[in-house]
């Protein structure tokens, strides 16, 4: 196989070529000078290089033209577009007619190099197939532990129709969770309604959730029904319950209570088949207890609850979240499916992701536009992740995320018997905690580890003898 990449540079300036030549001039790059777009045309018509370096405003031919009838007859060339004219036509032209990259002018020779190996991958990652895992259009994903406990809440809840709490902070997918309930529910089939309490202004949440008669208020021009009778049959989740208003939240009682509501100024009550599933990021109790929510409604919302937990608290799921992801933008964006290197997706496992899966969701859409390659790179992620420091990344990660990257890394340096490495260091860290924690009394720290006196001293005498003799 031949590992020497072509590289074509057209531009009429002899300076940028002659600079070009010389800084692309590597044993892996073999680069070819043309001054003109269309003189290169019909050689990179007949003979398409790896990849194309042009210039934008030439004599013949323009380098967006050259690049469009490129790029027409051989679709996946990578083509990097220069400019001294930086700006956001220019930019947005590039990009549009299909370019892997922007570089202007003048620019850093290291820059354009590492671009140019850049645009060299992405062109062999193009030629190698790529499949999509299968079983990614679940609902929910989930292999953790945690969310095991979610998916067994949800199978027990299948054949139930009963009221629902889930807890969970902002962006861990509890409308995801209450839909799927909903859908592996006897009322599936039937309407799904979600309303989130916080987004409401609080004038209208009655009327957003009972509906009104015509008149009711001013710009009530004609009757409308609220979500209650929209949801009639199915399911009404209300996201962000804790933010509902004590008015509200008493005629939301008597609807639990009594089947049936009023619309706002209406005076025939209206009969309703409702299942209630309630979400919250808050801690409900501690509204209670502030006299910020009706005990009673809490009780009635409470039959069961749910609790889903943080993505930092479900580690394991992120490589996978992250393909799911990564294909769903594709998808919607119409565009390739990018493929994270190992070391990326490793990054991505580490971060504290306080956004949780709406956070990282986002982030597999911001790579679909933004990541040059079909790889991406920790380069290529969103600078407030890339940038994240190693003390934050390593202070936010629990000690299996930590222990596990030591693994990786030991297994991939070639260690072998890593259980005699990992197990005696690991105990050592234990005992030295414990005895610190007790003042050095070795029955206290014992107890801490869960061992009898005699284990700790024999654990001692191998370990740390220095520590083995007195109390």
């Amino acid at each position: 196989m031949n590992d020497v990449a072509r590289v074509a540079v057209v531009d009429d300036d002899r300076a940028i070529r002659w600079v070009l030549e010389r800084a692309l001039a590597q044993p892996d790059l073999e680069v070819e000078c043309i001054e003109r777009g269309d003189t290169a045309l019909e050689r990179l018509l007949a003979d398409p290089p790896d990849v194309l370096v042009t210039d934008i405003r030439m004599p013949g031919i323009d380098g967006l033209d050259l690049m469009a009838k490129v790029r027409e007859a051989h679709p996946e060339l990578p083509v990097i577009v220069m400019t001294a004219h930086s700006d956001l036509d220019s930019a947005v032209a590039s990009y549009q007619g299909g370019a892997f990259e922007y570089l202007p002018k003048p620019f850093d020779v290291d820059e354009a190099l590492a671009l140019v190996r850049r645009a060299v991958a992405h062109a062999r990652e193009r030629r190698r197939p790529i499949s999509v895992p299968e079983g990614l259009d679940a609902e929910i994903i989930g292999e953790a532990p945690a969310m095991q406990e979610v998916f067994r809440a949800i199978g027990r809840l299948s054949h139930s129709q009963i009221t629902v709490l889930i807890n969970g902070e902002s962006g861990t997918g509890k409308e995801r969770v209450a839909r799927a309930l909903h859908q592996h529910s006897p009322r599936t089939g039937k309407p799904f309604i979600a309303l989130n309490m916080a987004a409401i202004p609080r004038d209208l949440i009655e009327s957003e959730l009972f509906g009104h008669e015509k008149g009711a208020f001013t710009g009530a021009t004609a009757s409308r029904q609220g979500r209650f009778e929209q949801a009639n049959g199915g399911t009404l989740f209300l996201d962000e319950i804790g933010d509902m208003p004590a008015e509200t939240q008493t005629r939301l009682l008597r609807v639990l209570a009594d089947g049936e509501f009023y619309r706002v100024g209406g005076h025939t009550p209206v009969k309703v088949d409702v299942r209630i599933i309630a979400a919250t990021h808050q801690d409900l109790e501690r509204l209670v207890e502030d006299g910020r929510f009706r005990e009673d409604l809490f009780h009635r919302l409470n039959v069961i609850r749910v609790h889903l937990p943080r993505l930092s608290e479900r580690r394991e799921d992120i490589p996978r979240l992250t393909r799911h992801f990564l294909a769903e933008a594709a998808k919607e964006l119409a565009t390739d499916v990018k493929v994270l290197t190992p070391e990326a997706e490793r990054h991505l496992t580490r971060l504290p992701w306080p956004g949780n899966v709406r956070q990282l969701e986002n982030a597999c859409r911001w790579l679909t536009v933004m990541a040059s390659g079909r790889e991406v790179l920790v380069e290529d992620l969103p600078p407030e992740l890339r940038q994240a420091s190693d003390e934050g990344l390593v202070a936010s990660s629990d000690w299996r995320v930590a222990f596990r990257d030591w693994a990786d890394r030991a297994l991939a340096a070639g260690h072998t018997h890593l259980l005699e490495e990992a197990v005696p260091d690991f105990e050592k860290i234990l005992i030295e905690t414990a005895l610190r924690h007790t003042g050095g009394r070795k029955g206290e720290a014992a107890e801490l580890l869960g061992w009898g006196r005699n284990t700790l001293t024999r654990k001692l005498k191998v370990l740390l003898p220095a520590l083995a003799d007195g109390e």
